[in-house]
């Protein structure tokens, strides 16, 4: 493996070593003779970083070197390495399964000297297991397998981004998979210019590269080919060059990578969310494989697992709701009860026969006389409602960029309030990142809508019913015919008339807020009544 890594860094990078490192080649002693080099593993060019696997001649251990190569008398060159030395001492304080420990930071003078042609070498502990391009070189990674790699990674990006660390994996060269089967960085030292963001656009590109074998951000390596754009200069979602790729996966990994627009994901809490959903549905559904194929299951059909069981947050809120909805039914119940009882008893204690009043009539409570007119009520007549109607199709609904958990949106019309959508986590509320986003149903035919009932459990959302021409318009071409707050598990909002169309769009304007700081709203079911 170390051999074919070494031929395939191929001619170009080697030249440019010639040029601003001397001779870097196997068997030649860096860092004041203390590390011997054995094999190359890479060249990130953007930093003339050199990738090396060495032997620690006082410890007798393998290290991993980031090599940072340039002409000593360059004072910017110098600048930028010094930088990136400084980057990766803080990271040496940085402890996770996720990266690599950074075990000595050698500089100009402290090291390194200016005969060996470097500015400076970050040193790292050894990561055993395979290089990330040898990976990906036959065929891309199966997506499943790809979402729990890009998980492993994303939850060290999570926890350095918490200390105020900057990683800097944005080259699939400094990545190795471990035998356990997860990423780790493995040549630590980030660029002196990288920001929380370019670790972010990272995990999208890495999942991309998992999941079509094709770098999605400048710099890579020339043995990997770069992804295909589209004439917007847009990346090409992966599920377009590879079928297989779910929706879920493949609009995670373009929404990251992107830098404008108001659909990005920037942050890796949200890229953590949206890979563990996408983790447990493979779950379940490879668990439903092996038990369809009735070579393990048990003859009385009995499941057998020892995974733990998922949390779900929704579910136990609205069974809380119900049952404390059912202890004041019944406590309202036992009161009247009692209430009758006691009325029963009074009354038989006293004579029998009726109620005179000997009170003077009041003028106030006399009936009106027979021929007067009944007052005009004070409110028209609301309209009769009829049974609810069964759209065709949902789907997301977000015109300023791609929409949030497409996958998911025929959650809300499957008729159970269990299974759900969600929007994306938004750091900033509503309408500072987008000005909303909301499902679209379709109906085989035009119906004449009164009443849209909403079952969700994200109370401080704001909705509005919009009605539309077609199943994807402008925003600006759909109408607002109704709006509301949702509060409590079901809301029904009524339309301000009985408005006929064959789409209509439940747009959400403010967001629920998440117990981990952000925004974001849940939609379990959707129902809609037409005109009696």
């Amino acid at each position: 493996m170390d051999t074919r890594r070494s031929e395939q860094a191929g001619e170009a990078s080697r030249s440019g070593i010639r040029a601003q490192g001397g001779s870097l080649a196997p068997g030649r002693v860096v860092g004041d003779g203390r590390y011997r080099l054995l094999a190359q593993f890479g060249v990130d060019e953007r930093a003339a970083a050199h990738l090396w696997r060495a032997r620690d001649g006082q410890l007798k251990r393998d290290v991993a070197l980031t090599l940072l190569v340039g002409d000593p008398a360059d004072p910017e060159a110098a600048r930028l390495a010094r930088r990136t030395l400084e980057r990766a001492a803080h990271a040496s304080k940085f402890g996770h399964g996720g990266v690599a420990r950074v075990l000595d930071v050698l500089s100009l003078g402290s090291g390194v000297t200016s005969s060996e042609g470097l500015l400076g070498v970050v040193v790292a502990e050894w990561t055993k297991g395979s290089d990330l391009v040898d990976l990906v070189a036959q065929r891309p990674v199966a997506p499943a397998a790809a979402a729990r790699m890009v998980q492993a990674l994303a939850e060290a990006v999570e926890h350095a981004h918490q200390n105020g660390l900057v990683l800097g994996l944005d080259h699939p060269q400094r990545l190795r998979l471990t035998p356990n089967g997860a990423l780790k960085l493995a040549f630590p030292g980030p660029l002196p210019e990288a920001t929380l963001r370019d670790d972010v656009k990272a995990l999208g590109a890495v999942l991309y590269l998992l999941l079509t074998g094709r770098w999605a951000l400048p710099g890579g390596p020339p043995a990997i080919p770069a992804a295909p754009l589209t004439p917007q200069g847009l990346v090409v979602p992966p599920r377009t060059l590879v079928p297989a790729v779910p929706p879920e996966l493949s609009s995670l990994a373009v929404r990251t990578i992107e830098d404008g627009g108001n659909g990005g994901i920037r942050t890796s809490s949200a890229i953590l969310r949206v890979l563990g959903q996408v983790a447990d549905e493979e779950e379940r559904t490879q668990l439903i494989k092996a038990v369809g194929e009735g070579d393990e299951a048990p003859a009385d059909g009995t499941l057998w697992t020892t995974k733990k069981p998922v949390k779900d947050v929704a579910r136990r809120r609205k069974l809380a709701f119900g049952v404390t909805v059912l202890v004041v039914a019944t406590v309202v119940i036992l009161a009247w009860g009692g209430l009758m009882l006691i009325n029963l008893f009074q009354g038989d204690s006293k004579a029998s026969g009726p109620t005179i009043n000997v009170a003077a009539p009041s003028s106030q409570g006399a009936p009106p006389p027979a021929n007067s007119a009944a007052p005009p009520p004070s409110s028209p007549a609301q309209p009769k409602i009829g049974a609810a109607v069964a759209p065709k199709s949902a789907g997301v609904y977000n015109p300023e960029g791609s929409g949030d958990n497409s996958g998911r949106a025929k959650n809300t019309i499957d008729g159970d309030p269990g299974t759900t959508w969600r929007t994306d986590q938004y750091q900033q509320q509503l309408p500072v990142l987008k000005s909303g986003v909301g499902i679209v149903v379709s109906f085989d035919n035009p119906v004449n809508l009164a009443q849209v009932k909403i079952t969700a459990d994200s109370p401080g959302t704001k909705v509005e019913i919009r009605s539309a021409d077609s199943k994807n318009p402008k925003l600006d071409a759909t109408k607002v015919v109704g709006s509301g707050d949702l509060n409590g598990t079901d809301t029904t909002i009524s339309l301000q008339q009985p408005t006929q169309s064959q789409y209509f769009i439940v747009w959400i304007t403010q967001l629920g807020d998440d117990s981990g700081g952000g925004f974001i709203s849940e939609i379990g079911e959707l129902s809609f009544l037409p005109a009696g």
